[in-house]
Order: structure tokens, then C-alpha cells, then sequence
């Protein structure tokens, strides 16, 4: 499939994506992400990976629309785990070193 992804022409395929990323390490996904195979990478990793380009050279949105017409699945934010903030009761019982509080 042709793309342009930073004013350039790429001719993608699925396949060619996939061995690209093969042995690639996934960052810390804090934006846009795609899964590929069983991995989940920000979407600017992986353009950099398949483009051989600087990620200041082209945007997030060339690089999901792209892998989203090759069939990958596209996230647009992280999955965030949800964060327990403990009552000010619970804070001044640490503070002072006693035995945490199960609320």
C-alpha cells in the first residue's frame, strides 16, 4: 500500500511492518499507540522505525492512518491503571508512622 507519511512516498505492506518491528523494544506508550503483534508501541516509535526519519519529521496522525489502513489496531491514549489517593487521615497516619489504614 502507498503512503505518504512527511511529504514522502512509502510503499508499506502489513508484513514488511511487522518484520521491521520484530526484535524492536516498545517505549513507554504516554500517547498514541499500535499494536503490532503482540506488542503495543507509540505511534511515533514505529514511525521512526519504518520510515528510517527523525520523529520531528512527521506527526502521530500520518503514522495511525497509515497503520490503521494496513489493518492494525490503533489506541489513542494509554490505558491508565486507576490511582488509589489516600484520605488525610490515611496520609497523617503514614506521616507519623503508624500502621496503615484499609479503607
Amino acid at each position: 500500500m502507498r503512503c505518504v507519511i512527511a511529504r514522502y512516498p512509502f510503499d508499506l505492506t502489513k508484513s514488511g511492518v511487522l518484520a521491521s518491528m520484530k526484535g524492536v523494544t516498545p517505549e513507554i506508550v504516554t500517547g498514541e499507540s499500535v499494536t503490532i503483534g503482540r506488542r503495543r508501541y507509540p505511534v511515533k516509535q514505529v514511525g521512526q522505525v519504518i520510515t528510517r526519519q527523525d520523529r520531528r519529521d512527521f506527526t502521530g496522525s500520518e503514522v495511525v492512518r497509515a497503520m490503521a489502513r494496513l489493518g492494525f489496531t490503533c489506541h489513542e491514549h494509554p490505558e491508565a491503571a486507576p490511582v488509589r489517593v489516600p484520605t488525610p487521615l490515611q496520609t497523617a497516619s503514614a506521616l507519623l508512622g503508624a500502621a496503615p489504614l484499609d479503607a
